[in-house]
């Protein structure tokens, strides 16, 4: 993804798109910030579904943004926002449907051996792990929370 990231930079810049170019950049400085903590506590460099992780939280992030300038009339920030949430996603693996999502936190429910709600934690923790990027995780939340009732 790393590599992707850097082509992608490379590109833009030769292209002098300047959006593209400062939203690939803040992309890359969140990546390397996750290293340097990485690094600081004595571990490898973030794996490329930490990197997921990072774009989805680059993504919610923007779209809080872009809700607030919307409601405080500020339209051509709000567009600034939804412009780069579109960038991000670019990187992001494709998301999975709402009915594979149900039929995945079925199957991790299955596999875990779910009972109850006291194995919520544990099932999320496989999905996210199995998932990354691909899921809304508010979503299979409340699915695999129905699942255990």
């Amino acid at each position: 993804m790393r590599d992707s990231l850097a082509t992608a930079l490379k590109d833009a810049i030769k292209q002098q798109d300047k959006h593209r170019v400062s939203t690939l950049r803040l992309i890359q400085t969140a990546i390397q910030d996750r290293d340097i903590a990485n690094r600081g506590a004595g571990k490898d460099p973030i794996t490329d579904a930490e990197i997921a992780a990072v774009l989805v939280t680059m993504v919610k992030q923007r779209k809080e943004s872009a809700h607030q300038y919307e409601e405080g009339g500020r339209l051509e920030l709000a567009q600034q926002e939804l412009d780069e949430i579109e960038i991000i996603r670019k990187f992001l693996p494709k998301q999975l449907s709402d009915a594979d999502t149900q039929r995945l936190c079925a199957q991790v429910v299955n596999e875990v051996g779910g009972d109850g709600l006291r194995d919520m934690g544990r099932c999320m923790n496989e999905l996210k792990t199995k998932y990354p990027g691909q899921m809304d995780f508010g979503k299979a939340s409340g699915i695999v929370k129905d699942l255990l009732r």
